[in-house]
């Protein structure tokens, strides 16, 4: 966390030889006879959060690595990182070409230098992405484009269906012990994050109890109102199993009965029911945070040239179907939504594609704010990190 802490501060501050792709995005074309010949590249190194590039291992039906190699001779090797801090601090290694990196981790890396911008003209399939996302701030900073749009989605609340008899509407299942359904299972039954943006998930359910507080939003907090969010996180301390940085750890909760719900991505509801486990997710009534991944040339890539063709393929509708089904995430192209049959009939519509203008995305809290000071980052990770210790 104090990696994030340090970094934060900085983010405060403020196709030559591309597969020919139809408008709709539908299918990657091979060169055709008469093309120049483009010399890749034998290698591409990828950093993504776990489940984010499948190359089948897991499940046959994931597979949008090996067609890319074989279709451009480039070899790819994924490494994941379970945490933001991991992230970043495997990028500084910079042992990898790319990485897919959530929207808070992206500013950091482009404050710090770790990530270089990205030229468009080598990605035709760029003016498919929804335009909401074209210049998302995570990934456009003075006019220049540090990356493509991956997926995005909404963090939910993932309850065990066994132990709920309606499923829960309000973050407030997280914070206060008389909501929790199951008697005598109220207390230590809860897994949060070891995320200091966990922060802003408690400010957005002060922002509807607690109109009084007038919170606008929920990453610009007064010191008044960020009292009153500290205040909150103090109640779940009876209740939380225990925080964790990886989803594994998660997971492993969930399957051993240890945990009745939890906030994480739905990527984490798809393997625990991958898994067998009996849960289900929800959206608080309150509002929900946010997370956009985005995919980032690093600084010192060594293999430029299959960085772009994994870019451009990314693009893809039926790629980005296809991760968008295992994931449970909204694609970065909207054609994916209709071309894609394993989104299923619902296409996209379960997954939040409606939500996009109420979410809230997650980014660096910094100390200027609009509308006057804010408690930042550092604050943030800090105190954070003295309410984990006091567990």
């Amino acid at each position: 966390m104090m990696r994030w802490l340090l970094l934060a501060v900085l983010a405060a501050l403020g196709c030559g030889g591309c597969d020919r792709v139809p408008e709709d995005g539908s299918a990657v074309v091979a060169p055709q006879a008469g093309d120049p010949v483009e010399t890749l590249e034998d290698e591409l190194n990828i950093l993504a959060s776990p489940g984010a590039v499948e190359r089948g291992s897991t499940d046959p039906a994931a597979d949008w690595v090996t067609p890319f190699e074989q279709g451009t001779g480039c070899s790819v090797n994924v490494a994941t990182a379970q945490s933001p801090v991991e992230m970043l601090t495997l990028v500084d290694r910079g042992d990898f070409d790319l990485v897919i990196a959530p929207s808070d981790v992206a500013t950091t890396l482009i404050a710090n230098g770790s990530v270089q911008p990205i030229d468009l003209a080598q990605l035709p399939s760029y003016a498919n992405v929804d335009p909401r996302l074209q210049s998302a701030p995570w990934q456009v900073v003075a006019e220049r484009h540090y990356g493509t749009p991956y997926q995005w989605g909404r963090y939910l609340l993932i309850y065990d269906r066994e132990a709920f008899d309606r499923p829960p509407a309000s973050w407030s299942v997280l914070f206060e012990e008389k909501r929790l359904p199951v008697v005598g299972q109220g207390r230590g039954r809860v897994d949060l994050p070891e995320d200091p943006a966990f922060i802003a998930d408690a400010a957005l359910y002060l922002m509807k109890t607690r109109p009084g507080l007038e919170i606008r939003d929920p990453y610009e907090l007064t010191e008044v109102q960020y009292a009153a969010v500290l205040e909150l996180l103090q109640q779940r301390r009876a209740l939380v199993h225990r925080h964790v940085s990886r989803a594994s750890e998660m997971l492993e909760d969930f399957q051993h009965n240890s945990v009745v719900v939890a906030v994480a991505r739905p990527q984490v509801a798809k393997e625990l029911t991958r898994n067998g486990a009996a849960v289900a997710t929800a959206v608080p009534t309150e509002g929900a945070s946010g997370w956009a991944d985005t995919t980032m040339l690093t600084a010192g890539a060594k293999h430029p040239k299959c960085a772009y063709r994994w870019m451009e393929w990314s693009l893809n509708a039926t790629v980005q179907g296809d991760v968008a089904a295992w994931l449970g995430s909204v694609p970065a192209v909207p054609a994916a939504c209709e071309v894609n049959p394993k989104l299923g009939p619902e296409r996209c519509a379960s997954h939040g594609l409606a939500a996009f203008e109420e979410l809230w995305f997650r980014r660096t809290p910094v100390p200027d704010c609009a509308a006057g000071p804010c408690v930042g980052a550092e604050r943030w990770t800090a105190d954070y990190a003295t309410l984990l210790r006091s567990d």
